[in-house]
């Protein structure tokens, strides 16, 4: 976990900038490109936002907002920002029952608008701790890149069940429920950031997975298919390798609900270590699967 490289992949970056200038040019054919100055992660994040939310003006005959996401490729997020030890990050806490449903998503999502406003204070400074400890840990290149955008959404009670998701259309950006702890939102920000970094590798490197190799889950406990398989054995593997290390700095009820989440994800993991070779195979970018490969022993081995 300490090696720098684990994190970026060129592949990855080259990714990033050239899906950034495409949707630049779709969005503003005749305009010269502005970068946010928050990096090319957040860009190309930021233009998935523009893009999705100029795609529904369309599609619904809004034409003010199609014109303001047309001129604001970056979403706008720059003046509503929230520093952190990574550099600038969007902290938002929408009201859940605003949130849109659509073919896009099988969960609710949000977009970016016009009508974005920060999280409350607290929040951003919840978030923005949430950073410092993932930075502190090693997991600060992760989310640097694939967690620019942080939707918190229900506030719930230690112990209770927390949803988070991403979203595939939307990548950089992270859904989740929280406890008011950063240690704890630490843990599920690099959940949900392992997934977006997953999802642009395998993008990035051309791989596709076939739909009809198939793997027991202990996390669903079924059969899942190779792409749903191999996204849980790289994400639950890195919280579990943030939770080990950072332990040592908790204490009271948070130390005892993450020593118990990671006694319960050794016994998950354990019955993956068979076929989490073989479906590795299915990966043919040779970097790709050494690194799925690395973390997924590593976290073995805890």
């Amino acid at each position: 976990m300490d090696d720098p490289g684990l994190f970026d992949f060129p592949p990855t970056s080259r990714l990033h900038d050239e899906r950034t200038a495409k949707i630049h040019t779709i969005l503003s054919p005749n305009a010269q490109p502005r970068p946010t100055g928050l990096g090319s992660a957040a860009d190309y994040c930021l233009a998935h936002h523009a893009l999705e939310g100029a795609e529904a003006a369309a599609r619904s005959g809004e034409r003010a907002a199609f014109d303001w996401y047309t001129a604001n490729p970056h979403a706008d997020a720059a003046a509503s920002s929230t520093p952190t030890v990574l550099g600038p990050r969007i902290v938002v806490a929408p009201d859940l029952t605003g949130l849109p449903r659509s073919p896009i998503s099988e969960t609710p999502y949000y977009v970016l608008g016009s009508g974005t406003e920060p999280a409350p204070i607290p929040l951003r400074m919840l978030a923005a701790g949430a950073f410092t400890t993932a930075a502190d840990t090693g997991f600060g290149a992760l989310l640097a890149a694939h967690a620019v955008v942080v939707v918190l959404l229900r506030t719930k009670q230690l112990g209770q069940t927390l949803d988070s998701w991403t979203i595939t259309r939307l990548p950089g950006t992270v859904f989740l429920d929280h406890v008011g702890d950063p240690t704890v939102l630490a843990r599920d920000l690099i959940h949900e950031a392992g997934h977006n970094w997953l999802n642009d590798a395998l993008t990035a490197t051309g791989s596709t997975l076939d739909d009809q190799a198939t793997f027991h889950s202990p996390w669903k406990q079924s059969m899942r298919p190779a792409f749903g398989f191999l996204h849980a054995c790289w994400a639950f593997p890195l919280t579990m390798l943030y939770t080990a290390r950072v332990l040592e700095h908790t204490d009271g009820d948070v130390r005892a609900f993450l020593t118990a989440y990671l006694d319960q994800q050794r016994e998950q993991l354990a019955t993956t270590a068979a076929d989490h070779p073989r479906a590795l195979e299915l990966i043919r970018d040779e970097g790709l699967r050494e690194r799925l490969a690395a973390v997924h022993r590593q976290a073995l081995t805890l």
